[in-house]
């Protein structure tokens, strides 16, 4: 046993009176219980298993006060601190500092409570949750709905949350509005004081957690795993271990890691076995498994982890070396633009690729070249249009392989020699639409984009997938009240989904007009319009300018381009190569440098 286990052993054995030990088990008289004018067997059971999480957790058989850790145990007895295990002479002991409103609800909820009908008492009595645990935390019924009190540290409730039985959709707050931020939405908020130097219990749900404190365990709720992303990482700065269990769904594991990264090593998950159904929760499983339903939440315990935000190392390795394998093969291989000088000069199209032009230089058109070549190679490709519609999209890229003009293309009326490479070009066509997905929704987000990623894999089969924007600017900045934050935060997203996908990227992004106007000018990096954090985000970064004596034609059909390599993180910046648009065919032509 340990230095502090054994002091805590023997501080309850000060502080308790007619003990006795039973295997891990210290049982005394409850203190509290002639306080509270309380009948019945008034013993105290304090956990005394050195090697568990909860040892040092006291409670009252009775429930005359919240269970909790040595130090809630000397606020309650009012006992010398500092003769308490874990005790901090240089911590402030205390609330928040949170201003809390003059009225209360208090009186509310103990009608609430006073109006608990045996039908509702029944309802919980399907997950084995009995009367006195709903009295412990003041759960009431107004009639129709279930009312869970939201008491805030300073011992009060001021909202609460009413739900409709079996149909936790459907709910609403009652109380003082300014209190039904989200900072105050923890359900037994008071735990947090409770189990300072010990372990607790967060959860998603209040069902939930009624099935934890029916066994006597600590704990906390939020009604929705999206409270998760608002909660203060600080709260739980005097928690030695924190459980968090949720729903058996990805959104809400996802939120749960989410918090633990901020909260740090003392987080471990609880995560459900395999088979369990979505959405399955500890409501359920206190349901399904009765009287077993203690022994079935130890097992999921003992088998939490540890959190940590790093990845197993054995993992690590065995997936650098799975990637490293995949990189050997043909699919990656098969990752090029089709222009000779540009694969050279970029060994491809992997990572993050900006790509900056003035207006009408091409952009659009260089990039639907590139796109549709790589999907008629087998290569799955997105193209998130935002400048010129679907239609127009696949109509220059048949004129582009049938060399037929748009306008005759309409007509159908085409020579003997037209008529084969239009037939050609058909099926040609048909095989690009195996691999190409064009989308042009305007409510898009990087969780849709990771969603279209997995689908269209999926669909083709292929490891390797390339994303094509047009344009950067034009992405939608939905909660961003500055174009540039919404730019910078979309990079950032993308270099995730890059990462974690396999994904190569084509993005278009317009230039800032020089000194005098003109967009001939050096290329670098400061062209790029809002730039922001381009220069970080990048793996590769380019530039096409119309040819310094085409600068005045860009309006007609006969145009030359320079496109440059400003920066590389792998690859010598400079000229690539001059690119010559084939109008009315819509397509460029590679020329040497």
């Amino acid at each position: 046993m340990s230095d502090y286990a054994q002091a805590v052993f023997e501080f309850y054995q000060t502080n308790l009176e007619n003990i006795t030990l039973d295997k891990t088990t210290l049982i005394g008289d409850c203190p509290f219980c002639p306080e509270k004018g309380l009948d019945g067997s008034k013993r105290l059971v304090v956990i005394n298993n050195s090697d568990g999480f909860f040892h040092g957790f006291f409670r009252c058989l009775n429930r005359c006060v919240p269970g909790g850790f040595p130090l809630w145990f000397t606020s309650l007895a009012k006992i010398d601190p500092s003769r308490t295990p874990g005790f901090d002479p240089d911590r402030e002991y205390g609330l928040r500092n949170t201003e809390f409103p003059s009225q209360t609800i208090n009186q509310e909820i103990k009608k609430f409570q006073d109006n608990l009908t045996e039908d509702i008492l029944g309802y919980f009595q399907q997950s084995s949750v009995g009367e006195p645990v709903l009295k412990q935390l003041s759960v009431g019924y107004n009639g129709r709905y279930i009312v869970y009190p939201y008491f805030q540290e300073d011992g009060n409730c001021y909202t609460a949350r009413c739900v409709f039985p079996d149909q936790q959709e459907d709910f609403f707050w009652h109380g003082d509005s300014d209190m039904i931020s989200e900072s105050y939405q923890i359900f037994n908020v008071g735990d947090i004081q409770h189990c300072e130097n010990g372990a607790l219990i967060l959860c998603e749900g209040e069902e939930n957690l009624l099935t934890l404190k029916q066994l006597g365990l600590p704990g906390i709720a939020v009604s929705d795993s999206q409270i998760f992303e608002t909660i203060e990482a600080e709260r739980f700065d005097h928690i030695k271990t924190l459980f968090i269990v949720v729903d058996n769904n990805n959104e809400s594991e996802i939120r749960a890691r989410a918090l633990a990264s901020r909260v740090g090593y003392k987080v471990r998950l609880l995560t459900w076995p395999t088979g369990f159904a979505r959405n399955y929760n500890l409501w359920q499983l206190a349901k399904d498994k009765g009287n077993e339903f203690g022994s079935s939440l130890i097992s999921i315990v003992r088998n939490s982890k540890a959190f940590s935000p790093f990845a197993n190392p054995k993992r690590e390795h065995d997936r650098f070396y799975e990637n490293l394998n995949r990189q050997a093969g043909s699919s990656y291989a098969n990752l090029k633009s089709g222009f000779n000088y540009l694969d050279e000069a970029m060994d491809g199209i992997h990572g993050i690729n900006i790509f900056g032009g003035p207006p009408k230089v091409g952009k659009s058109c260089f990039m639907i070249q590139i796109g549709t070549e790589m999907a008629r190679r087998g290569v799955p490709v997105l193209y998130y249009d935002f400048e010129n519609g679907r239609q127009k999209i696949y109509q220059r890229t048949l004129v582009r392989l049938s060399r037929i003009e748009g306008r005759q293309l309409v007509k159908s009326s085409f020579s003997e020699a037209e008529q084969d490479r239009y037939e050609s070009a058909q099926q040609d066509f048909q095989k690009m639409m195996n691999n190409f997905r064009v989308v042009n929704d305007r409510k898009l987000t990087p969780e849709i984009m990771r969603r279209h990623i997995d689908f269209i894999k999926h669909e083709t089969r292929q490891d390797y997938c390339v994303v094509i924007i047009d344009s950067l600017h034009k992405l939608p900045f939905k909660d961003f009240s500055e174009r540039r934050t919404g730019i910078d935060a979309w990079l950032r997203q993308l270099e995730s989904i890059r990462d974690e996908l396999m994904v190569s990227f084509l993005i278009i992004s317009e230039l800032t007009r020089g000194d005098k106007g003109s967009y001939i000018e050096t290329p670098h990096m400061g062209v790029f319009k809002g730039s922001g954090d381009i220069e970080y985000s990048a793996d590769n970064a380019l530039v096409i300018f119309p040819e310094d004596d085409q600068a005045s034609k860009l309006n007609s059909h006969e145009r030359n381009a320079n496109l440059w390599l400003v920066a590389s993180r792998e690859h010598s910046p400079g000229l690539v190569a001059t690119y010559k648009l084939e109008y009315p065919f819509w397509g460029f032509k590679e020329t040497e440098r």
